[in-house]
């Protein structure tokens, strides 16, 4: 198989295993642990099944692909650009995706999602839970959609717009599981935003803790405030 075709099938493999986990892990789970009610500890060994996905998707890579994860070397960059960059990241993606999911809102009368308001309650003062999720999703999302995904798609398909575009409807289309269409646009857009600065700046490191933000900052405003009224949550 050639170089391509086996990226072809790395960037299947990961996002049927990330589908596959945010979809089915939390009723196999329950098979072995036979958890009545969705609970803090429930989510938390459904966020171990990612830990689990980006392993296995480093064993594809180093003994299938055999080439380095990082397909983008990593750039380094002075103390000031970082800071700037993550201000500048979380502010476009909050503004911006708060703009987009209040117009939604408005347009469709969309409601807040089941999941989300089930997510509210398990997160309410639990803040070991709140970091490790998002630390799980800052970390493996970043590494397997951007770091992984993006630079083959655009290496597939030699085109720098096929690389950022695809990552980021694919980043979209896995919160679709939240159960909304602000929970699909708002990430796509996110997705958009992190894949045309990765692209520019080769720097994951940037990412993850901007995506850490993103997160942290929204879940601790579950715990703050009613989620029923964050109309732009």
């Amino acid at each position: 198989m050639s170089l391509n075709g086996k990226y072809s099938v790395g960037i299947i493999f990961t996002f049927v295993l990330l589908a596959s986990a945010m979809l089915y892990s939390i009723p196999l789970i329950n098979l072995f642990f036979n958890f009545k009610t969705f609970t803090a500890e429930l989510f938390f060994y459904d966020r171990l099944v990612l830990w689990l996905v980006l392993l296995l998707i480093l064993i594809y890579n180093f003994f299938l692909e055999n080439r380095s994860f990082f397909a983008w070397e990593d750039k380094k960059y002075p103390t000031k650009f970082y800071l700037a960059s993550i201000i500048g990241l979380y502010l476009i993606c909050s503004f911006g995706g708060a703009f987009l999911n209040a117009a939604i809102m408005i347009v469709t009368q969309e409601k807040i999602s089941d999941k989300l308001l089930q997510l509210n309650s398990i997160f309410k003062s639990n803040y070991f839970l709140i970091i490790f999720t998002c630390l799980t999703a800052g970390i493996i999302e970043e590494l397997l959609m951007r770091a992984y995904i993006q630079p083959r798609i655009e290496k597939i398909y030699n085109s720098p717009a096929a690389g950022i575009v695809g990552s980021a409807l694919l980043f979209g289309i896995l919160h679709s599981t939240y159960g909304t269409i602000g929970q699909v646009v708002v990430p796509f857009f996110i997705g958009i935003v992190f894949a045309i600065f990765y692209k520019k700046y080769s720097n994951i490191k940037i990412l993850i803790i901007c995506h850490f933000l993103i997160d942290f900052i929204s879940l601790i405003l579950l715990n703050l405030v009613d989620i029923k009224q964050l109309s732009a949550f």
